[in-house]
């Protein structure tokens, strides 16, 4: 894997128009080609959603994605009806900011949601990475990419340093650079600076390297909550 380089300013990147389109070409092949297999999967995922917990099978929410412009995101729901979002955003702009504490076993927790607040077959999503399935349509409507940058909701953008905003210069992702690298476990500067330097140095090389990773994260767990 790459060497995590130090990012301390926002940049301009390059806009690479043959990239640009070869990474869309791949992108929506990819979806097609894994329908197949993605559909029975988001069928089995409902099914055991609607079973295992009262309420909505899936989530949807607004996120931050290229330029500033906000769209849609939709995910498996892994979350029980009855949880208050308030102290989750306070969390979130805590852990942009980096002023996240420490948890009784003096670690970084850097995920907000606590183990009962999942209910169990959103655990089992979570683990498994099975609950982003559903932004292959994010995907499909262009307002995402299958490589790149993590969204953010609104609250979080709004407590990014100058530097930060470097993420939003292109399409966000379903998986990238941080997220091989740790996903939870990583703060937020250390994220950024992933994300960053996938930035800097994306190629569909790094694109195909990225999704073999997130293969091997998802088998191993690593980083899932």
């Amino acid at each position: 894997m790459m060497d995590l380089v130090l990012i301390k300013q926002p940049r301009v990147i390059p806009y690479h128009l043959a990239y640009q389109i070869a990474k869309r070409v791949m992108d929506i092949l990819i979806c097609f080609a894994i329908l197949p297999i993605v559909l029975p999967l988001m069928l089995i995922c409902a099914t055991a959603i609607y079973l295992n917990s009262p309420g909505p099978i899936f989530f949807f929410q607004e996120r931050i994605g290229k330029g500033g412009r906000p769209f849609r995101i939709y995910k498996f729901r892994t979350l029980r009806l009855s949880l208050d979002q308030t102290p989750i955003q306070s969390f979130m702009k805590a852990y942009v900011r980096g002023e996240v504490d420490c948890d009784e076993e003096g670690k970084r927790a850097y995920k907000p949601i606590q183990p009962n607040q999942i209910f169990r077959v959103g655990r089992l999503l979570r683990k498994t990475s099975l609950d982003e399935l559903p932004q292959i349509v994010n995907v499909l409507m262009g307002n995402m990419s299958i490589i790149g940058p993590r969204p953010n909701v609104p609250c979080e953008v709004e407590a990014y340093r100058p530097w930060h905003h470097e993420r939003l210069e292109v399409l966000p992702g379903i998986t990238g650079l941080a997220q091989v690298h740790g996903r939870s476990c990583i703060d937020f500067n250390t994220l950024v600076r992933y994300d960053v330097q996938y930035i800097e140095n994306r190629s569909l090389a790094l694109d195909l390297k990225i999704l073999w990773w997130t293969l091997m994260a998802i088998i191993t767990g690593n980083g899932a909550q």
